[in-house]
């Protein structure tokens, strides 16, 4: 069995999601610390081009994206579960509109001139400089565009509103009674928030909200270690691939087992990675591919939100 292997970074918000699943399933993880911008030499031999963070690694396995993320971590070890039964569409659809639409909005409003004022205080004016044109090269070539922080602001009240109405009307301590990926999914983006005080009070100012924030950071990272880049890379070099999902190959467009393709994030962050498609299922694609470094890797991703082309 290979040790859970998390390449993240501190103030990164989708690491902190996964941070607390980890904590949640009471999971130990080596912790491989990335850069925040690029380049990322380390990280990008073992996902072939995918430079958004955090990525799961398992051996061989890596792990593209906190969505694809949380069901392996449910593979693992299915109590507490994060899709509870009954709740799968419920908890499952939740996560993926907060990972979008509620996570733009945490953006905008983190990024505006007075919080960035204080969140980069302490940093050189060059390494300000280098974070806003990376972030500028991530935000390229997707679906995804900057929410203006006039239309952030305007909406905030309306979507924290909702959220606290209800936290006041449901039975259980957390969004649907018992925790689920929903809650992960909208602690990180409030989590993101509370990190200075020009956009805490977006927060604080709801009492269930932030009640419930306390209960869902309270779970934790869970047991962590330190591991480094090229012991992660060495790691992957030596071990085998899992064996494929036993499940039917999907794949609605054509493309076939063993075609070479390239897969890539729709919405931001769409550097593609080329392999062999190996596997299509209902949640996940897997791609083989092969790094002078990592040794052959299988490299899964998300159905939704990831396309996939012929090369």
């Amino acid at each position: 069995m290979h040790e859970l292997i998390l390449h993240h970074y501190p103030t990164s918000p989708f690491a902190e999601k996964s941070r607390l699943l980890l904590g949640f399933k009471q999971l130990s993880w080596r912790s491989v610390m990335i850069p925040a911008v690029m380049p990322k030499p380390d990280l990008l031999a073992l996902t072939g081009g995918y430079r958004k963070t955090p990525v799961l690694q398992v051996g061989a396995d890596i792990y593209c994206d906190t969505a694809l993320i949380a069901r392996r971590l449910e593979a693992e070890k299915a109590t507490p579960a994060l899709f509870p039964e009954g709740q799968e569409f419920v908890a499952a659809s939740f996560a993926q509109w907060v990972d979008s639409v509620v996570f733009q909005h945490a953006v905008s409003l983190v990024f505006q001139p007075e919080s960035v004022a204080v969140r980069f205080a302490k940093l050189p004016p060059e390494a300000i400089k280098a974070f806003i044109a990376d972030r500028a090269g991530l935000f390229s070539g997707g679906s995804a565009t900057r929410l203006p922080a006039e239309v952030a602001k305007h909406n905030w009240p309306g979507i924290m509103a909702r959220v606290e109405q209800q936290l006041g009307r449901e039975e259980g301590d957390f969004l649907f009674g018992e925790p689920s990926i929903a809650d992960f999914s909208l602690a990180h983006c409030l989590w993101f928030l509370k990190a200075t005080p020009v956009t805490a009070p977006l927060v604080e100012a709801y009492p269930n909200v932030s009640a419930w924030l306390g209960r869902v950071l309270g779970f934790g990272h869970g047991a962590s270690s330190a591991l480094s880049a090229e012991e992660a890379i060495e790691i992957a070099r030596a071990a085998t691939p899992a064996a494929l999902p036993d499940e039917p190959f999907i794949e609605p467009n054509g493309l076939q087992a063993g075609q070479r393709v390239k897969i890539a994030a729709t919405d931001y962050g769409v550097d593609p990675v080329e392999g062999e498609l190996l596997f299509a299922g209902v949640e996940e694609l897997i791609l083989r591919r092969e790094d002078e470094r990592a040794g052959v890797v299988h490299v899964h991703f998300p159905r939704l939100g990831f396309r996939i082309e012929a090369i």
